[in-house]
């Protein structure tokens, strides 16, 4: 797809600064990507930060790094806040609307959708149809309405960059060859914290323990997620449109250092991998620098001391949400919707000692099975099962 950013092909002689819009900038990608708008010495002007309900966090934000806005998508949540530590300069929007207004502003180079879960997926929408490039680190959006997001990337000329950090490797992989010579895309996975956990112990998980990963640290949603291997589902049905291939390319393999963050095989027998340390940073750079690398503030591996990489085949019995996310993303149509959802209402359940580990993919397999299928949904649709799928897991007793 084309982009509309001027910098893409620029050199570092006639280089501008980037304005960046950052939405969902409160959460653990947000976070990351203040880090490295800090670090970048100008190279990235934060034009936007936007947060759900997270006001003083916001503020804080605002104040280290100056935006020209900071948007509140709860109203409620902005009349309770005192807005008079906003640095000078930096104005106050409030609601969907005004934040739907602003991602598409001429002067936003590019836009960093951050948001967690479904939320995501309006500012998103919105980024596309003005035509910018979007850092999409909100698999959701794809996983929900794959077909129609890139279609409107496609029509729009805009240009969508993946954050997460195996979609990042195989983007990045996938420039050794041609996109027709590519044979498999595999999809590295740490196993999360209960990798060698029985199917009977995994019955015992504790949300206290489900919180505690390995190798990342992230969000509580996204960490649930790898404890389940949710993620690595939805992950699937983002790559399966997010690089046009069908399902059957896919895989999973777990490697527990999270250092290879994903292989694409080609046919020839090639298999380029992108290794880096665990450190979202880095693949958050690369979505607002690409097609060009600078200094980043992420970790760097160090190949002074002995390096061991393992890598085995995920146990599907154990973690079934692998083969729902192969299953849907074969379906397509309404099917990532409605793992997506239940899968959000499901983990909410868990978060709050409403559901056992083990029946979150439980209930996500039984709403997935039970819904009505349409292969080609409109956008409503897509809303609409959203909705009911999370009806539906709310009668899980």
């Amino acid at each position: 797809m084309p982009s509309t950013n001027s910098n893409d092909d620029d050199t570092d002689a006639t280089w501008r600064p980037l304005h960046v819009a950052i939405v969902g900038s409160t959460g653990s990608i947000g976070k990351s990507a203040i880090d490295v708008i800090i670090a970048s010495s100008g190279r990235f002007v934060p034009f936007l930060l936007a947060a759900h309900r997270n006001t003083s966090k916001l503020i804080e934000q605002a104040r280290a790094c100056k935006p020209a806005w900071v948007v509140v998508v709860d109203p409620i949540a902005a009349a309770a806040e005192d807005w008079s530590g906003l640095p000078s300069g930096t104005k106050l929007a409030v609601g969907s609307d005004a934040l739907d207004q602003l991602v598409g502003d001429p002067r936003v180079d590019r836009v960093l959708a951050a948001i967690v879960g479904s939320a995501g997926l309006r500012s998103t929408w919105s980024a596309l149809e003005a035509g910018k490039v979007v850092a999409l680190a909100n698999k959701e959006t794809l996983v929900m309405a794959g077909p129609l997001v890139m279609e409107l990337a496609a029509r729009s000329g805009s240009r969508i960059i993946p954050v997460d950090s195996e979609h990042s490797a195989i983007y990045q992989a996938m420039q050794a060859g041609h996109p027709n010579e590519v044979r498999k895309i595999i999809l590295t996975a740490s196993g999360g914290p209960f990798r060698k956990h029985s199917a009977e112990a995994l019955t015992l998980v504790t949300v206290a323990e489900a919180l505690r990963h390995p190798t990342w640290s992230m969000g509580p949603k996204i960490t649930i997620d790898s404890a389940t291997m949710m993620n690595k589902a939805l992950e699937l049905i983002e790559a399966r449109w997010l690089f046009g291939v069908d399902a059957n390319c896919l895989d999973v393999v777990i490697h527990p250092q999270s250092i290879v963050h994903s292989l694409v095989e080609f046919i020839d027998g090639s298999v380029v991998a992108q290794m880096g340390p665990p450190d979202m940073r880095l693949p958050i750079q690369y979505a607002l620098t690409c097609p060009h690398r600078m200094e980043c503030p992420a970790r760097r591996l160090d190949f002074s001391g002995p390096l061991t990489l393992e890598f085995e085949p995920p146990d599907l019995g154990r973690f079934p949400a692998v083969r729902l996310g192969l299953e849907a993303a074969r379906a397509g149509g309404t099917a990532g919707a409605v793992l997506n959802a239940a899968n959000e209402a499901a983990v909410g359940r868990f978060l709050e000692g409403r559901m056992l580990f083990t029946d979150i993919a439980k209930v996500c397999e039984r709403v997935l099975g039970e819904h009505r299928y349409k292969s080609s949904p409109s956008l409503d649709e897509l809303m609409h099962v959203d909705t009911v799928a999370r009806q539906e897991i709310e009668k899980w007793n």
